[in-house]
């Protein structure tokens, strides 16, 4: 083979398109990923363009990727209680909750984001897992009345320091009295949404939950005309700010290898709530076992800017494994190669000193760094 052959994606109706698709591509989009058999577009200008832009000024992100799962029906509340380790009980009609969702040994499995549209009507708005699947086992199962589908519902989310000026434009005032993780249904233009905010990202910002795909190219163009004056970019989810401010990736930084408290997600947790859940009884053993392992931030100690694209083993000075690196990007702001990683216990305490190895087999020394790194 060639060595300047260039990897391509294949687009088939299983790599199914956002609505958002085609106005990606004028929007000259230079990468996709696959997300829950999805195409998502990762980058624009630059990695780095990018981020700096969702920095410094406001983004519009096709992240139609996170699908939704919908769930109604008498059982509803029940089915998505039983799926969560977060006591619901209190959750009210028109929030958003964050819900990892555990299996029977309390590995986690996803950590969506949850609508509550009405009473026994809910979303879970998904990272890349097939959550649909094992909420349709788990009624089935149990026979809970419920239906389970997949909503034609595509968010498009609007992130940046200057997010709010764009969404007046759009929205009017009253998008300054939305509280975060709070929603509002809503008409644009007879565009029907759900805007919410939220989005994956410490910049602040909103997520546009478009409720038919038919008018994906047309709210683009009204949030790039209602940006314009701002200099709004199109841009994506930013691998390099998400590790600076600690948000995990379903995938990356936790898999059905990790519980919730190995991840730093214990506080979603009420082990005492009188509802039952999935994994309750090994939540509860796990804890009363003790904690073995952490989440944790590292600075890696190297001048080139590095990056990973599968775990690297975290070594202690004796050369044994003690963890592995997930998440590892070079930040621009604090001029450091940084990373999310997994530590045994004994290696949590902020200045600890390990060692990492690639699969070249290069070693670097990391130091354990509080989250969030900014």
């Amino acid at each position: 083979m060639s060595e300047n052959f260039t990897p391509t994606i294949g687009i088939v109706q299983r790599t199914r398109k956002s609505p958002y698709f085609d106005a990606t591509v004028r929007a000259g989009v230079k990468g996709f990923s696959v997300y829950n058999h999805m195409l998502m577009p990762i980058f624009y200008d630059s990695p780095q363009a990018d981020y700096w832009h969702l920095i410094n000024n406001v983004t519009m992100w096709d992240v139609a990727v996170e699908r939704q799962v919908e769930i109604t029906g008498p059982d509803a509340h029940t089915l998505v209680q039983y799926m969560t380790p977060r006591n619901l009980s209190k959750c009210k009609v028109g929030q958003c909750k964050y819900v990892p969702i555990i299996d029977e040994n309390g590995g986690v499995l996803n950590d969506p984001v949850l609508l509550k549209l009405a009473e026994n009507h809910y979303w879970l708005s998904l990272a890349d897992s097939d959550i649909l699947l094992y909420a349709k086992g788990l009624a089935n199962g149990h026979g809970w009345d419920v239906e389970i589908t997949e909503p034609d519902v595509s968010p498009l989310a609007i992130q940046g320091p200057n997010w709010l000026p764009v969404a007046q434009k759009l929205f009017g005032d009253w998008i300054t009295k939305l509280r975060f993780f709070r929603f509002k249904e809503v008409e644009l233009e007879g565009i029907p949404l759900i805007v919410a905010r939220s989005g994956w990202s410490k910049q602040g910002g909103l997520e546009l939950y478009l409720r038919d795909g038919q008018y994906g190219t047309k709210l683009w163009e009204l949030v790039e005309a209602a940006g314009a004056e701002y200099g709004i970019k199109p841009a994506t989810p930013s691998t390099i700010e998400r590790i600076e401010s600690g948000l995990l990736s379903y995938g990356n930084d936790m898999t059905i290898d990790e519980n919730p408290y190995e991840v730093n997600l214990g506080k979603y947790c009420d082990l005492d709530q009188e509802a039952d859940f999935i994994g309750k009884e090994a939540l509860k053993k796990i804890v009363a076992k003790g904690i073995t392992r952490a989440g944790v931030g590292l600075i890696i100690e190297t001048d080139g800017e590095i990056s990973n694209q599968e775990f690297w083993p975290i070594l202690n000075d004796a050369g044994e494994r003690v963890g592995k690196v997930t998440s590892a990007v070079y930040s621009p702001r604090l001029k450091k190669n940084i990373a999310l990683a997994v530590v045994d216990s004994t290696y949590t305490a902020v200045d600890t000193q390990l060692k990492t190895e690639t699969p070249t087999g290069q070693i670097y020394s990391v130091t354990v760094h509080k989250l969030p790194f900014i």
